[in-house]
């Protein structure tokens, strides 16, 4: 059995020529033929090259991997029951699912209200992030949930003012922070700014702290898309030769005659802008965090990736010992940027693995007594029963759940609904709800009489279309845990899940679905 999907892909713009025969190793077509065009990646990278790398069409979409893992969160089930509520009174008019609460509250001392249990990871200087931020900044906001500012936002800001190397005023970083703020309901989330090697080099949390009042940051070691740092595609000239100039890996070199002479040319269309790799040191990552403590921070995360187990254990054990407030560990395999594409897929541990080995790390930790920070698992996250998984898979220690794309395809949607709206083209698979915001949108009067009429009006559909994904989320988790009997998050448990295959079983530590309960079945039957 073949996991990948080989050679061919909407992701690359590419296709086989024969897509009903191919080698399923090697993804070519039965027959490779002398005189065909090259519409695989193999034809392509023939004459495009590097650049078939890249999932494409980039800066206007987000991607994820095609690998069918050998497990995954679909190969477990969520178990229910019909007696011993937890959280509420064992009454029928009372344990409604309305009243579960899904409300959590993070970090080590000074608290962070999320009105769901989950938060929306790095969205930094690509072009979709930026194109949608007033959607999902709004959108989060007025959820109550935490967002986070990716990556190299300062250094990718033609704007930014920076002086012997340090940032100083940065009018792209200010206004995602400002937009979010704005908006904020009642101290309900927050909005992180995340620093990776560059920008800590720039001294981006030292001008978020000081001068943005931002109280949470993040240090960004990777992500479950990638094991390199991030990459943008730049298509302007002059600003390759800045980002260059700041101090970025950009290739082909902008500043060579003739590299700039083929790119006049139009011989290539694109330059690439990459970030470089982390080293990690214990002793400068504890003394980093103090260091941001002490500049004002109340809040101090980490973020790591799909690395190998050591690096797993090695970035739980410096956090424990750092005393962060949160860790977030995402799983193989998306991301929101231009990660290549066969790394995507080939690289890292996925999501049922790597979520496994942490809650193991996590307990033997915990039984010994070390401080354990609030947990945040991430990887191909979308739905309300992913929510409930993920939770239950890392209970007790697991807080929150980190989702990006779909947050974003909610935004996405929401803005591209307001353009056809304002232009009076529904298209009819939509235009049946009605033609207006208040029709599209089913939480549009909710939202108008929390906001007031004249703010309503100031409201992205972006954030409306995001606001409206996590209420249907947050209703379907209540349904979900209700159903389950569970009526606030701190009572889900791994004993709310049973492994559907042996090999699930044995992966996660979580009993398999005829093993559940077996004693207590037994004992009963045979009273």
């Amino acid at each position: 059995m073949s996991f990948t999907k080989t050679n061919a892909s909407a992701a690359t713009l590419s296709k086989n020529r024969t897509p009903g025969t191919i080698t399923h190793s090697s993804g070519m077509c039965a027959t490779c033929v002398d005189g065909c065009i090259g519409m695989c990646e193999i034809g392509k990278s023939a004459y495009r090259g590097h650049e078939v790398i890249y999932p494409q069409p980039f800066g206007i979409i987000t991607s994820a991997n095609e690998k069918d893992y050998p497990v995954d969160m679909s190969h477990f089930t969520i178990l229910g029951g019909v007696e011993n509520p937890k959280g509420i009174e064992a009454d029928s008019d009372k344990a409604l699912f309305s009243n579960v609460n899904v409300e959590q509250r993070i970090g080590k001392d000074k608290k962070i209200k999320v009105r769901m249990p989950m938060v929306i990871p790095g969205l930094g200087s690509t072009a979709i992030a930026k194109n949608n931020w007033e959607g999902l900044a709004i959108g989060a906001a007025l959820a109550g949930i935490p967002l986070t500012i990716g990556e190299n936002v300062c250094g990718m800001d033609p704007e930014s003012v920076i002086v012997n190397g340090k940032v100083q005023h940065s009018p792209e970083l200010e206004w995602r922070v400002n937009t979010y703020k704005k908006w904020q309901q009642d101290g309900y989330g927050a909005i992180i700014v995340q620093a990776n090697v560059e920008d800590t080099a720039l001294g981006v949390h030292e001008y978020a702290i000081s001068k943005l009042d931002v109280d949470a940051v993040e240090l960004k070691w990777g992500q479950g898309a990638k094991n390199i740092g991030g990459e943008v595609k730049i298509s302007n000239l002059k600003k390759a030769q800045m980002l260059k100039e700041r101090g970025y890996v950009v290739i082909p070199d902008p500043t060579d005659p003739h590299v700039i002479e083929s790119f006049e040319k139009g011989n290539f269309k694109e330059f690439e802008r990459h970030s470089r790799v982390g080293m990690v040191d214990g002793e400068a990552f504890i003394n980093r965090v103090k260091e941001l403590r002490s500049l004002g921070a109340k809040h101090v995360f980490l973020k790591t990736g799909a690395y190998r187990p050591l690096a797993l254990a090695t970035a739980l054990k410096l956090a424990s010992k750092a005393g962060i407030d949160m860790l977030t560990v995402d799983a193989a395999g998306g991301g929101t940027g231009m990660s290549p594409w066969r790394m995507m897929n080939e690289w890292g541990i996925p999501e049922v693995e790597l979520h496994s080995m942490l809650y193991k790390y996590v307990d033997i930790l915990a039984k010994k007594g070390e401080y354990i920070p609030d947990i945040v698992v991430a990887g191909g996250f979308t739905f309300e029963d992913h929510i409930f998984k993920g939770l239950s898979m890392g209970a007790p220690y697991v807080k929150l759940i980190g989702m990006a794309r779909g947050p974003l395809a909610a935004a996405m949607v929401g803005k591209t609904l307001g353009k056809r709206i304002n232009e009076n083209d529904m298209p009819v698979y939509v235009g049946r709800f009605g033609s207006s915001k208040e029709d599209v949108f089913v939480t549009a009067s909710e939202v108008k009489q929390k906001l007031g009429e004249e703010k309503f009006k100031e409201l992205p559909t972006g954030a409306l279309g995001l606001y409206t994904y996590v209420e249907r989320l947050n209703q379907g988790l209540r349904q979900i845990m209700a159903g389950s009997r569970k009526f606030s998050l701190e009572h889900l448990t791994r004993d709310d899940l049973a492994a559907l295959t042996k090999e699930a079983s044995e992966i996660s530590g979580i009993p398999w679905v005829m093993d559940i309960d077996k004693d207590e079945v037994e004992k009963l039957l045979n009273e």
